[in-house]
């Protein structure tokens, strides 16, 4: 009668990357020494050809002969400088080339590349899918130099979204709901959170979160700084953690859920309109201010801002956007536009209807009427 092994000894599965090599002698000293892996499995004893090392996550067979080409291994580490006697490129006897790198590098905010960007809806910018599913239209295509992104976001389809527990290494970002409505679990903010049309969230940087279920034809506008940024699955954290922190800060930013039906509309940086404030400026230290604007039924004035970045995206409504030695632009909902600084421009023929979404960095900055 057959032996029978244990389920846990049945069902154990690993996986290997093999890299080649001519003599593997030569590059145990390498792998085991340089690059600190340990060394499991050797054979045969009398002339080996094939070892098994494990470390960093990683586990190699180094084996000699075999067809592959060299590669390329990277390892992060919190100590670049430190590791592999500060190297930052190694090449193994073998020729696999080894990168070093740090494992958390600084977030790098690239420099702004000013430009008047006007994005409309009627150009039929193209959808194309992204993370979960979700259908993506990008609002400023330069990026203004990889400083911002403005994606304006949708899912058909409602109900569950396949997402996970998930953050983002970033310095900004913004998620307004234009349409419809979609639940979000956050770290350390509770249950669910329903955002309906007209409230936003700001996500600091390393929150987690998980989109849950969202309505049919959900849009939301998001706004990413840099544009550039690594999204990251969180495999150890269960969403909604047990603790309610609604004063915790991720590096100096505060969760904010601001709801519109709540906000009150006060006389804005622009004469002819007036706007509520999402307290998202107050929330972030000033990092950015974003606020929804409509006209008070008064003259409209030329204008010039001395701030970074000036995103505006149209709700609802219409207007005509004149610039200094531009052509006029007929905008409607859908549009969007970015008014570098030192541009004079204004904001002409407002329809009663025309509400404006107002995303700005630094989020205090000088505005001269002309």
């Amino acid at each position: 009668m057959a032996a029978v092994l244990p389920h846990d000894k049945m069902t154990e599965t690993r996986a290997e990357i093999r890299l080649s090599t001519r003599e593997l002698r030569d590059d145990l000293t390498f792998f085991t020494q340089t690059l600190k892996m340990r060394l499991d499995m050797i054979y045969p004893a009398d002339h080996p050809e094939v070892a098994v090392l494990t470390g960093h996550g990683l586990r190699l067979r180094i084996e000699a002969g075999s067809p592959e080409p060299p590669g390329t291994i990277r390892i992060l580490t919190e100590d670049p400088d430190g590791f592999a006697g500060g190297q930052r490129q190694l090449t193994a006897p073998n020729g696999t080339l080894v990168e070093i790198d740090a494992l958390n590098p600084p977030l790098v905010l690239p420099r702004t590349e000013h430009a008047f960007v006007v994005r409309r809806l009627a150009d039929q910018a193209p959808w194309v899918i992204g993370r979960a599913g979700m259908l993506y239209r990008d609002l400023v295509p330069s990026r203004l130099g990889g400083a911002m992104i403005a994606s304006h976001i949708r899912i058909p389809d409602g109900g569950p979204v396949p997402d996970m527990v998930h953050f983002h290494k970033v310095g900004f970002q913004l998620i307004f709901c234009i349409r419809g409505w979609v639940d979000v679990l956050y770290e350390d903010q509770g249950g669910p959170i329903r955002l309906h049309a007209g409230d936003c969230f700001i996500q600091p940087p390393e929150i987690r979160h998980r989109v849950l279920e969202a309505s049919d034809g959900i849009e939301v506008i998001e706004i990413g700084v840099p544009a550039q940024h690594v999204t990251e699955i969180d495999h150890e954290l269960t969403l909604p953690t047990p603790q309610l922190r609604p004063e915790r800060e991720w590096q100096g930013q505060r969760f904010v859920h601001n709801v519109g039906a709540r906000g009150e509309f006060r006389p804005f940086r622009l004469p002819g309109f007036v706007a509520r404030d999402t307290t998202i400026s107050d929330n972030t230290k000033g990092l950015a201010s974003v606020m929804v604007a409509k006209p008070d039924g008064t003259g409209t004035r030329w204008s010039v801002h001395e701030g970074d970045i000036l995103f505006t995206f149209v709700m609802q409504g219409a207007m005509t956007l004149e610039g200094e030695g531009k052509q006029p632009f007929a905008l409607a909902a859908g549009d969007a536009f970015v008014i570098p600084p030192g541009l004079a421009t204004r904001y002409a023929a407002p329809s009663g209807d025309l509400e404006l979404l107002e995303v700005s960095l630094p989020g205090v900055f000088s505005t001269h009427q002309l």
